[in-house]
């Protein structure tokens, strides 16, 4: 497996009063191996641009763009689905963030804080945004799943089940019917 690019940014080393910029265009080689590591058919551009801003004394906060082009293989019939993103990455690395050790916790409104790391990796913030803007079940146009839009799955050369029958007192149903049947057979 090809290694994932990185890009490695160590905070100590960054100004701590003015913004830090940065883009991320990785070459073919490096678009291949993240396309790998999200199961994508392809990734034919990724754009990863914008800025570490310090916020007070030692919390950080990343603000930028992610424009990329990938293709997924249809839910439906595994051919090629286009997908362009667009989308806007905040994330905000506190110093000091509160990390409870319970079982339960309550989610704040900010669900973009962090713990601040020594060193953040752009490519891994880069795949996470990626990853999230991707759709979960890409569907070429026009795919249709089994009968009349219905998903039916079965072994080969066997009737699939439907829906009607996957009811829980259909059996039963059928049950009485055969009984109700035989009864009259016998009268």
């Amino acid at each position: 497996m090809t290694d994932l690019p990185q890009h490695p940014v160590r905070f100590a080393d960054l100004p701590s009063r003015k913004r830090t910029q940065f883009t991320l265009t990785p070459d073919a080689a490096e678009r291949e191996a993240l396309a790998k590591a999200l199961d994508l058919l392809a990734l034919r551009k990724l754009r990863f641009e914008g800025a570490l801003i310090p916020k007070g004394k030692r919390d950080w906060s990343l603000e930028a763009t992610i424009g990329a082009t990938a293709q997924q293989a249809c839910v439906v019939t595994l051919d090629p689905v286009t997908t362009r993103i667009d989308e806007d990455v905040i994330r905000t690395y506190t110093a000091e963030i509160d990390i409870p050790d319970e079982d339960e916790i309550q989610i704040t409104e900010d669900d973009s804080a962090d713990p601040l790391p020594a060193t953040l990796d752009l490519y891994d913030v880069a795949l996470e945004a990626l990853a999230l803007s991707l759709p979960a079940y890409p569907r070429k146009e026009g795919a249709e799943t089994g009968v009349d839009g219905r998903a039916m799955f079965t072994e080969p050369g066997k009737a699939a089940m439907t829906d009607e029958e996957a009811r829980p007192f259909a059996g039963l149903g059928a049950l009485r019917d055969s009984l109700e049947k035989k009864a009259e057979d016998d009268s």
